[in-house]
């Protein structure tokens, strides 16, 4: 059964550096600028997985044409999770992501 552990943390992106604040009404699961992730939930927000790995953004999942989910892909071990959307999402990130796929 999966879980769901509320975490509400911001953090310095390793992908990036950029400076990733606390989530508005939501938990923080990928950085707001490069759209990067972290492999460090076996269930969300849990903290208990090992790898550590970054996963890069390679795709989206759209809603009413607006996009919905970020589609994660560890480098390390090729682990692919979807993360919700942010309100706080650099728009840019998120456009030039769409128009990869």
């Amino acid at each position: 059964m999966k879980r769901f552990t509320h975490r509400n943390e911001g953090f310095k992106c390793e992908n990036c550096e950029a400076d990733v604040p606390d989530a508005v009404g939501t938990c923080r699961n990928h950085c707001t600028e490069c759209l990067y992730s972290k492999h460090v939930d076996v269930n969300p927000g849990d903290r208990a997985a090992a790898c550590g790995g970054k996963m890069r953004p390679a795709g989206l999942e759209l809603k009413s044409g607006l996009p919905n989910r970020i589609m994660h892909v560890c480098l390390k071990c090729n682990f692919e999770r979807p993360n919700k959307v942010a309100e706080d999402d650099n728009q840019d990130a998120l456009l030039n992501l769409m128009e990869k796929f």
